[in-house]
């Protein structure tokens, strides 16, 4: 645990305000749920919340036969990090922080595929040769809570209609089942 040497009073309501530059460093914007524990010594941790992040097994079986299927990386991530990750780049994504590209895509609900003018973007926030060629936005009552995404290392390779609705198919399924 690092010490920022901020502190902080609690209201007559019991709440307290987070500095700005810790929401802005760990991306909590307003509306954010975080999970409140205790240990035994009496801290209080507060770590952020992903519904995706319980989804984590299923995540990874539907990853697993995505990749199976069209036979290339498929990762799935939250707004924050790669939860499942299957095909031959597997170790080199999962459990990572996401771009901000990625993020931002996520949040505008934007898709990228064969017909979308763009024709890369980065996944992960650390430098990195891979990019995706299909991203399809996760949605979950209402709000952007991740993103399916296939990718390629090789940047000459072009997806087809049959990879984006792949990833199409997987998102929405995957929001559906959060919601249940």
């Amino acid at each position: 645990m690092k010490a920022t040497g901020i502190t902080r009073k609690l209201d007559s309501l019991g709440r307290i305000v987070i500095p700005k530059e810790i929401r802005r460093a760990n991306h909590l914007g307003e509306g954010a749920s975080l999970e409140i524990y205790t240990d035994q010594e009496g801290e209080i941790i507060l770590k952020k919340y992903s519904p995706m992040v319980e989804m984590g097994d299923f995540a990874k079986q539907y990853a697993d036969a995505l990749s199976q299927s069209i036979g290339h990386t498929v990762c799935i991530a939250d707004r924050d990090q790669i939860i499942a990750a299957s095909g031959s780049m597997k170790k080199d994504f999962l459990g990572k922080p996401v771009s901000r590209q990625l993020d931002g895509l996520i949040g505008r609900r934007e898709s990228v595929g064969p017909n979308a003018g763009k024709k890369f973007i980065p996944i992960l926030s650390e430098d990195s040769a891979y990019e995706a060629q299909t991203v399809y936005p996760i949605i979950a009552e209402g709000d952007a809570i991740g993103a399916v995404a296939i990718l390629s290392r090789d940047s000459r390779v072009h997806f087809t209609d049959t990879e984006f609705k792949a990833a199409s198919v997987a998102a929405s399924f995957i929001g559906r089942q959060m919601e249940s």
